[in-house]
């Protein structure tokens, strides 16, 4: 397909709208759009949020699952030159507090309640709000249901989503265009957080230029068309929903299918009844819907392609479920989502391995570790790129400076490999690299191996602390059903494929239910030392 002529967010839905009119863009529960309706409900909002008194330049977060008013404020806030700020629906009030405090928030717009967490109770109880949130004006609240009356116990400040879409009445459509037409390419529309698991996290600016490429691009290695539905339950406030996921197909006119949270039963129903044929997911997500009873009862024969991560096994599984063009991919928050994505025409065996050539505009390479010098084809070493990359780390230029070398390349902190056609392999995170006797072993080539034994489903290896050789290597063993392999047949199968230093000492089997996850689904390897019995990790 043709890029996008837009180079901002408010030029590309105004082009969107003309282009693709009658064609769906989006479902969301009870509610469907067409790329006209999506339009003309988009100025609405924007109108209405115009009239709260939001912005060019002003933070404003969406707080909530992936509804049609996610995609709704976030489209709107572009229109008007304002930055989305995507908060994380699983954060605690300490974080939630954090966040919003640093990013300087104007406006909330938040259901009350989602999932577990009383959101309406949490922000309620960050009083005294002029001292500790002194940027918040107030709160729009998104009722669970449409027709749901406004709060009784609305403070000063708060107010429905109808009520603010009402408000709008008084703002011309003139005032709204021209804030779009204000907007340039390089200014940032977006700020998003890092998980933040030890230290306080880093807010990611993310400009409007980029995010329109890069998704197109992307959605080009997926062959994604006009004809395409993706189904969506990846967070949205998650880089992968909504600087990957969404504007992939909106770049291409199609149409995404939004559950608002994943649920492996009404997501195989979801997938059938609306004809899915793009799906984003976690291996965590693939596992649960390929293992679910109803899977076989259902037709999911509309699904082809998408993106995914995770080991060639879990890969395998979701060519299984019925992704057969299944794209694998790489990237971070700071290079919009992906940077790396294979070609759903290319083999599967390149598909299952490999993260893909570089996208258009991206440039990668493997550095050594200590020195930065460039590394040959199949060595180990950290992947730096240039191409579209976020702008900064808000309110951070040490870090910003820091996180590229001293020849412009971004340090992405992974591991990884490239072979004579451009193609990246990831082998983990470096600060997962683990020294032992005075080398560095690379995890992932012993996961690979472990992987490779008939009895192993699924194999990490980590570092535990050893007395002589400052770690040694132990390996978390998720074993096929059946009868498992021994501690020593695996030790005997490594030692036949790797150097005797790379050979893990201990072995640890597990159950994938066991295993610690973000909420985003990702593995948390840093905790998988709890696994261990105690004797073993000290």
């Amino acid at each position: 397909m043709q890029l996008p002529r837009s180079e901002t967010i408010p030029q590309l839905i105004q082009e969107q709208t003309v282009r693709y009119a009658e064609r769906e863009a989006l479902v969301a529960g009870a509610v469907r759009m067409t790329y006209a309706q999506l339009g003309h409900e988009v100025q609405r909002t924007a109108r209405g949020l115009a009239a709260l008194g939001v912005r060019r330049g002003d933070a404003v977060a969406v707080l909530m699952g992936n509804r049609a008013e996610w995609v709704l404020s976030f489209l709107a806030l572009q229109q008007l030159g304002a930055i989305s700020v995507g908060l994380n629906t699983w954060a605690t009030a300490r974080e939630m507090e954090y966040t919003l405090g640093h990013a300087q928030v104007r406006w909330i717009i938040g259901v009350d309640r989602f999932l577990r967490a009383d959101f309406h109770a949490m922000l309620g109880a960050m009083q005294p709000r002029a001292q500790r949130l002194p940027d918040l004006q107030g709160i729009v609240w998104v009722a669970a249901d449409a027709a749901q009356p406004p709060r009784p116990d609305a403070a000063a400040g708060e107010r429905s989503w109808a009520q603010m879409v009402e408000g709008g009445s008084v703002v011309p459509q003139s005032q709204v265009d021209a804030a779009g037409a204000a907007v340039g390419p390089d200014d940032v529309g977006m700020l998003l957080y890092t998980s933040g698991s030890t230290a306080a996290p880093k807010g990611i600016l993310l400009q409007h230029r980029n995010w329109i490429h890069n998704a197109f691009h992307i959605g080009e290695r997926q062959h994604v068309t006009q004809g395409d539905r993706l189904w969506l339950a990846v967070s949205m406030f998650w880089s992968f929903g909504c600087v990957n996921a969404f504007p992939n197909l909106y770049t291409h006119g199609g149409c995404v299918v939004l559950q608002e949270s994943f649920d492996a039963t009404e997501a195989l129903a979801l997938i059938e009844r609306e004809r899915c044929t793009i799906a984003y997911a976690t291996p965590n997500i693939v596992q649960a819907l390929y293992e679910h009873p109803d899977r076989p009862g259902r037709d999911l024969s509309s699904l082809r392609s998408g993106a995914a991560i995770g080991t060639p096994e879990q890969m395998q599984m979701a060519v299984d479920l019925g992704l057969r063009e299944i794209c694998n991919v790489y990237g971070l928050s700071e290079t919009y989502g992906n940077c790396a994505v294979t070609d759903a025409a290319e083999p599967l065996e390149i598909r299952l391995q490999s993260v893909g050539q570089p996208l258009p505009g991206v440039t990668a390479r493997i550095c050594h570790i200590e020195t930065g010098a460039s590394l040959p084809l199949g060595e180990v070493g950290e992947i730096r790129t240039k191409g579209p990359l976020f702008k900064a780390y808000y309110k951070e230029p040490e870090k910003t400076a820091e996180s590229y070398d001293a020849d412009g390349w971004f340090l992405t902190g992974d591991l990884g490999t490239m072979d004579e056609q451009g193609r990246l392999y990831y082998r983990g995170r470096l600060k997962e690299m683990v020294k032992s006797g005075g080398i560095n072993i690379a995890p992932a080539e012993v996961e690979e191996s472990l992987m490779r034994h008939p009895g192993v489903r699924s194999a990490y290896v980590i570092g535990v602390p050893h007395p002589t050789l400052d770690e040694a290597l132990a390996a978390i063993i998720i074993a096929e059903p059946g009868v498992p392999p021994t501690a020593d047949e695996l030790k005997a199968h490594c030692k036949r494929e790797l150097a005797a230093y790379k050979v893990p000492q201990i072995y640890h089997f597990t159950t994938v239910n066991a295993l610690p996850l973000t909420t985003t689904g990702k593995l948390q390897k840093m905790n998988l030392h709890t696994l261990l019995p105690s004797a073993q990790r000290n």
